[in-house]
């Protein structure tokens, strides 16, 4: 996926009621900009970072610009991590279609937000004759708290365990079900369930493995012109 104009530098002044930020242009002006990520951004938001910002083409949209990368040192090194928690499932449909992602090929149909369970929508059904269906749940990570350890989640998720609990009724029911972590740190080498963050989303995912959904987990190589998704990496217990 690549950025559809060069990204702008800033300097992160502050974040606040989740979806807005500060940041001072190059220029010296301070400027309020969208910030696609509901998550507490543990480590991500620290006043004074440099980040990098996208500007719409929608001369109509409120606020112009979108917070997209900040620079920041996670143990290895100062790097570039993804924030907007909109680009996962763009990547992940762009990967399906080229078959880049070898645990969900084979698949003649690729629907995107599918209405399914209690008033949900998965974010991929893959179908093809003589295969059950396959409902794909995709999660942006961007927590990393231990060097090249990604977690998730960043903050408590009810809505993620009833993701679970529904992948896990689709799987009662014949189909095939799949929560893929996408994660925006191209440092990690593997993957955790932050358990001490929402112990309830860590027992629905154990419940859910139980009953059969599969769970993977993919890194992206981040840099200012684009994301691309990379290999997969272990998920550890």
């Amino acid at each position: 996926m690549l950025y559809p104009s060069p990204l702008i530098p800033a300097t992160l002044v502050r974040r606040y009621k989740r979806f807005l930020a500060d940041v001072v242009l190059p220029g010296g002006e301070t400027i309020t900009v969208h910030v696609a990520n509901p998550g507490s951004m543990i480590g991500l938001a620290t006043p004074g970072a440099r980040v990098w910002l996208s500007k719409s083409a929608n001369a109509k949209r409120k606020l112009a610009y979108s917070w997209e990368l900040v620079e920041v040192d996670l143990g290895a090194g100062p790097e570039l991590v993804g924030v907007n928690t909109g680009h996962p499932n763009p990547l992940v449909a762009e990967a399906l279609a080229a078959a880049r992602i070898p645990e969900l090929a084979g698949y003649s149909s690729i629907r995107r937000e599918v209405k399914y369970g209690r008033n949900s929508r998965v974010d991929f059904l893959l179908a093809a004759e003589g295969r059950p269906p396959c409902y794909v749940e995709v999660k942006n990570v961007h927590l990393m708290r231990a060097a090249g350890l990604a977690e998730f989640p960043d903050c408590v998720t009810a809505r993620g365990a009833k993701h679970l609990h529904e992948l896990a009724a689709m799987v009662a029911l014949g189909a095939r079900a799949v929560i893929l972590f996408l994660i925006q740190i191209g440092s990690a080498k593997s993957f955790a369930l932050a358990r001490d963050i929402d112990p309830a989303y860590t027992g629905a995912f154990a419940a859910a493995r139980e009953q059969g959904v599969e769970a993977f987990a993919r890194r992206c190589r981040i840099d200012r012109a684009g994301i691309t998704l990379q290999e997969p990496v272990a998920i550890l217990d």
